[in-house]
């Protein structure tokens, strides 16, 4: 407990180490290597991550905080949630569109944030308490691919929102896993709001994740700067190169680091090294861009029926509002 603002740790001592460990394991000894992009977000990541959604080629941030601006009262109305889940709530910034709308509404009870870093939920609570003083304010240090950590006493009905486009980080076998959890989670009065980002031309779509001032792939290449730090592994960054392409067959962004040389990386703690071949590049984040079609037969397979769907004026962004099926209205 922080003043008003409460947080609660659903992981095990340990979770994160053995978490990365076996993620690393797993990762650099795969063909072709692989490292989930959850790692690059240690307080120097989260900073480069802000700095990314100030540029001007990343417009994602901007797309979504759009429509929210426009559409959150709506949102308000269709809802009529007491309680506000947020999965993944970082900074909490465009939260405070729905907190507004929701308040406003005279609904909204307690807001409810689910993230893996306690230090950004602690700063986003006890900010969002001192702005917010008459609402309940929470947040939970956990796992969302193992484990949602969904508010047990939340009162209903609850909005779950997914923003920022992380949806796209899971690939096709992923996200059917993730839906199949939620939905075991809402009651027939509870919605779901995402942000996706939408299929696009690439000349757009490349440099939002491979920026000329080259941030993105500071951001990109300080995943090795944790292995270092976490796993006294011996990676030199300036041994690899950024790279950002399309892969139009699977239609997402996939960002890669290219080995420069051969060369032998260490990694002590998990007794191994790890080969590259000059010109080797390993996977370490995709971004999934969706149609609206295929993504409401997606989530129609998961039990999820969608209400609404609004984009930003160019189409770039959608922000979708999904129901348990066959619930009908709120």
């Amino acid at each position: 407990m922080t003043g008003r603002f409460a947080l609660t740790r659903r992981l095990p001592d340990g979770y994160f180490d053995d978490a990365l460990h076996t993620d690393v394991l797993k990762g650099l000894t795969g063909r072709p290597k692989t490292l989930p992009p959850k790692w690059f977000y240690d307080a120097r990541g989260s900073e480069l991550f802000e700095e990314i959604t100030r540029l001007p080629e990343y417009y994602p941030t901007r797309a979504e905080h759009g429509i929210l601006r426009e559409r959150a009262g709506e949102i308000a109305a269709a809802t009529g949630a007491r309680t506000l889940v947020e999965l993944g709530s970082g900074s909490s910034r465009k939260t405070r569109l729905l907190l507004d709308s929701l308040l406003r509404h005279g609904t909204l009870e307690h807001y409810a944030a689910l993230d893996v870093s306690a230090d950004a939920l602690v700063a986003a609570g006890e900010s969002l308490c001192r702005d917010y003083p008459g609402l309940e304010v929470t947040g939970c240090v956990t796992d969302l691919e193992t484990d949602l950590g969904m508010p047990a006493d939340a009162r209903g009905p609850r909005l779950v929102a997914f923003l920022g486009g992380t949806l796209g980080n899971l690939d096709g076998e992923a996200r059917p896993a993730f839906y199949a959890r939620l939905r075991a989670e809402l009651a027939p009065e509870d919605r779901l709001l995402m942000g996706v980002d939408l299929v696009k031309d690439p000349a757009v779509l490349v440099p939002a994740y491979d920026d000329a001032q080259g941030v993105t792939a500071e951001f990109d290449k300080n995943v090795l700067r944790v292995l270092n730090r976490e796993l006294g592994a011996g990676f030199d960054p300036d041994a690899f190169r950024h790279r950002a392409l399309w892969n139009p067959a699977e239609e997402r962004i996939e960002m890669r680091l290219v080995s420069l040389r051969t060369q032998t990386v260490p990694l002590p703690a998990l007794e191994m090294s790890a080969e590259f071949e000059e010109g080797e590049e390993m996977l370490t984040e995709i971004a999934v861009k969706f149609r609206r079609e295929s993504l409401g037969a997606e989530l129609a397979r998961a039990g999820f029926e969608l209400s609404h769907w609004w984009t930003d004026r160019e189409g770039r962004f959608a922000l979708l509002l999904a129901e348990p099926a066959g619930t009908g209205g709120p």
